[in-house]
């Protein structure tokens, strides 16, 4: 552990860090917050990603690995008291890690490439833990690269990092793109564009979803804007065989996510 116990909330290493809390900051320093044990043991599968790790005395106990990989991967690891953790941590029941990392988006033409067979897009989605848990369910539907649109929030908001579970540090991540380029990158790729949206003409059991996708999830309350939806291929919309007026975004971006990764592993092993 690197020098004495953080006691003093008001100390410049502690306000360094809890103003990454806000996005002016993070898009200044180009680094933000990763919470929570799970998070951070993620984090350190990047090189040069985790900057410092702060840890509570019972943390570095329990978390003994966690605190082990830091300090090999030459992270300095400051121990914070239960005041200075709760005041950088952003939940109610700190989990005694916290770490600083470096911004981990990669430039559109990173992400999205020709070998790309599923992408999903998140345009104009506001909520974070909704961001985090379609970048979560990216991941574990096996996709290629999820891309945050520049009307969309932040990736790297707290509640975001935290709803996806480590996931951001799993796969391609690329922010603040306009989404008319990235549809025009999706279709350059060769990737057929589909708008997830309960105005759509078909539903998920008309369309062939074998073939390279991505998949467009739009605002929380209103969906996709008109000049969205002219820009993609299609829209899609998922079927209420119940009596439920709609899916919440997390759940129906699941739903699609999941439905165009079977269909291109059946494709695959029919093939």
């Amino acid at each position: 552990m690197a020098g004495s116990e953080l006691t003093n909330i008001k100390s410049p290493r502690v306000k360094a860090a809890r103003r990454l809390t806000k996005r002016a900051f993070r898009d200044r320093d180009r680094s933000f917050l990763a919470e929570g044990p799970q998070a951070v043991r993620e984090a350190l599968t990047l090189d040069g990603v985790v900057v410092e790790l702060f840890a509570t005395a019972e943390a570095e106990l329990r978390h003994a690995d966690i605190v082990a990989a830091a300090t090999a991967a030459g992270a300095p690891v400051f121990r914070a008291s239960g005041e200075v953790m709760a005041e950088l941590a952003q939940t109610v029941t700190p989990q005694g890690l916290l770490a600083v990392c470096r911004f981990v988006h990669v430039p559109l033409e990173t992400a999205v490439t020709a070998d790309a067979r599923l992408v999903a897009v998140l345009a104009h989605v506001r909520d974070p833990g909704n961001a985090g848990t379609v970048l979560r369910t990216a991941d574990a539907a096996g996709a290629d690269s999820v891309v945050f649109t520049d009307a969309s929030v932040d990736p790297y908001n707290g509640k975001c990092v935290r709803a996806s579970a480590g996931s951001l540090f799993h796969l391609p991540v690329s922010t603040g793109v306009p989404v008319s380029r990235a549809v025009e990158r999706l279709k350059e790729s060769g990737l057929r564009v589909l708008a997830a949206d309960g105005a759509g003409d078909r539903t998920l059991d008309d369309v062939d979803l074998s073939a390279p996708t991505a998949w467009v999830f739009g605002n929380e309350a209103w969906g996709l804007p008109e000049e969205i939806l002219r820009l993609t291929d299609e829209v899609v919309r998922v079927p209420i065989y119940g009596r439920a007026e709609s899916l919440n975004l997390a759940t129906a971006a699941a739903v699609c996510l999941y439905a165009s990764a079977r269909s291109q592993r059946i494709g695959s092993v029919l093939g």
